[in-house]
């Protein structure tokens, strides 16, 4: 199972702690409950929050944690059916200490700089029967979005080239287009994915339109309807994760 590709009536939504109030409730109107991270101090300012940088689902009921977090995420799944797993790898602030749960997913492959992949999460991941592909770049999840189990987005031209080797069709999306305070632009997984069978969540509006058309044709060739949760500007939340 990929879970990053929402074949199930998702219950929670996990967003970032800044995230726009609208984002929030445009995501309870599918009848999911958001859950707002809370800030990883021990990681940059700018991605503190990022769903992303700090967990990783292994299916729609099993996510491994960051051990920075793990005590907030154990309890707001308390109950819920959701088993949280705590991770290997204590996060730390800079690169590539912090990449460990940032995984991209694409068909039954995980695709990383496995030099610095959490033990754990490999240990689940094979468990899973997934495939492992190691390329340079740690921030694989947050470059990379999921339309469907043959078609991908990302704003990172080695995945790009990766992924397209695969015999998967893949959209560059400039990431000249994600805004990310504190940096020239952020990524297209932090600010797209799918949030249920038939919908694509936009964190907020493509400001060029080519590229916009570009990105609308291909994610509705996929028989996916496209959702803006804001009217701000398209901005890097890090991967809303849906389980």
């Amino acid at each position: 199972m990929n879970p990053f590709l929402i074949k199930w009536k998702p219950r929670y939504a996990i967003v970032d702690f800044r995230a726009d109030e609208k984002i929030i409730n445009t995501i309870k109107k599918f009848d999911i409950i958001p859950i707002k991270t809370i800030k990883c101090d021990d990681i940059l300012e700018q991605v503190c929050g990022h769903p992303d940088m700090v967990l990783h689902p292994i299916d729609n009921k099993t996510i491994v944690v960051a051990p920075n977090v793990i005590d907030y995420y154990e309890e707001v799944f308390k109950n819920s059916g959701i088993k949280v797993i705590k991770g290997g790898k204590t996060l730390s602030r800079n690169y590539p200490n912090d990449i460990a749960y940032n995984v991209a997913r694409i068909r039954n492959y995980a695709i990383h700089n496995l030099k610095y992949t959490d033990e754990i999460l490999k240990y689940y991941l094979q468990k899973s029967d997934i495939s492992f592909i190691h390329i340079n770049q740690g921030y694989t999840k947050c470059s990379t979005a999921c339309v469907s189990n043959d078609r991908a987005i990302t704003s990172d031209i080695t995945i790009y080239n990766t992924i397209k080797s695969l015999g998967i069709d893949c959209l560059y999306f400039d990431p000249r287009n994600v805004f990310l305070g504190g940096f020239d632009y952020g990524f297209a997984g932090g600010c797209m994915g799918i949030l249920d069978h038939k919908t694509f969540f936009l964190t907020g509006q493509i400001q060029d339109s080519t590229e916009k058309e570009i990105l609308y044709n291909f994610v509705s060739d996929s028989g996916l309807k496209i959702i803006e949760g804001s009217d701000n500007i398209l901005t890097d939340y890090g991967t809303i994760i849906v389980i």
